[in-house]
């Protein structure tokens, strides 16, 4: 089912979360326990990140040092279709731009088609690993907004070979990125919403934010965004803290803000069964607050740990 029609359909707010590709060499052990652990509070859908590749330098017998171009988490289409084949929700992967030339992503494309997979989250994805900033793939794209124009494109039967005969339309529900603190690369918010409008206006479906700390971030976001002329679903993305190292990590790598009242929480912790305890009740606040204003649902970043999202939501969406 598309997510446009779990959002038409819904008549609570949805639950829905992250999972990342376990590390190549694992097993699907811990995506499944996470997946399991969640299951019992009806997630309305699953995402899938994706993770281009990253080089590496690795030290060779004869002391040189050998470049190496590495995918460290492969496997986002294999294990969409895993997932929402034994458990029945719908999957939705990431498709970035990152390392991707227009026809790999329209193979992508192709290939989910064919598994039944009918929703896609389209992103332009983060820099690689030790790279400031985001260069396209050659016959890449720079934005994403040039990413949901193709998949539109494909949702009318128009794929890049014009000489295929009798081409089937494949359509796909979009979901696309927000930044309700503005994305790190924007001179200001204002721009970053321009850039989320031609995303829609390309053709996407819904939005889910970036993790925020602040709910009054979030609904200032929303409502600069309608006054732009977006109208889609906006959900908002939500993250507990688990560990002390995120008082510093979260600001620094999301360009977030953290209000006082869960810093200092946090920082009074003294082991971390406490730490994990501050950031799961600071969570709970944050929800509760957001379901009250009657956003259409709420989506968590559980980097596969799913025991804080579970007391969080046991303690918000048992009686939603």
């Amino acid at each position: 089912m598309k997510v446009t029609d779990i959002l038409a359909n819904a008549k609570h707010p949805l639950f829905t979360f992250e999972l990342l590709p376990p590390l190549k060499g694992h097993t699907l052990d811990g995506i499944n326990a996470a997946v399991e652990t969640l299951l019992p509070y009806k997630p309305a859908y699953i995402n899938i990140t994706n993770h281009q590749q990253e080089v590496v330098y690795v030290d060779r017998p004869d002391g040189l040092v050998e470049r190496r171009t590495v995918r460290k988490r492969p496997g986002t289409l294999a294990l969409s279709a895993a997932i929402q084949y034994r458990y029945g929700i719908p999957v939705i992967p990431h498709l970035i731009c990152g390392g991707q030339t227009r026809e790999q992503l329209e193979d992508q494309l192709v290939e989910l088609n064919f598994l039944g997979i009918d929703n896609v989250f389209a992103l332009r994805g983060d820099p690689p690993r030790g790279e400031r900033r985001f260069v396209a793939t050659r016959d890449g794209y720079e934005h994403t907004d040039g990413l949901v124009r193709q998949i539109a494109d494909i949702g009318r039967g128009k794929y890049l070979d014009p000489t295929l005969r009798d081409p089937v339309p494949a359509r796909f529900c979009v979901g696309v990125a927000a930044y309700p603190e503005k994305h790190a690369e924007s001179p200001n918010l204002e721009q970053d919403i321009a850039m989320l409008r031609q995303k829609v206006e390309a053709g996407a479906d819904y939005v889910v934010t970036q993790m925020f700390f602040v709910n009054d971030h979030f609904f200032r976001f929303v409502d600069l965004c309608r006054k732009a002329g977006i109208t889609v679903p906006i959900i908002p993305g939500i993250k507990p803290v688990r560990r002390k190292g995120d008082i510093d990590l979260l600001p620094q790598t999301f360009h977030v803000d953290l209000p006082e009242e869960l810093v200092t929480a946090v920082r009074r912790a003294q082991t971390p069964e406490e730490i994990r305890a501050a950031g799961v009740d600071f969570c709970i606040g944050q929800v509760r607050d957001l379901l009250a204003a009657g956003v259409p649902g709420v989506h968590f970043y559980t980097e596969g740990k799913a025991e804080a999202i579970a007391q969080v939501l046991e303690s918000t969406y048992r009686n939603v």
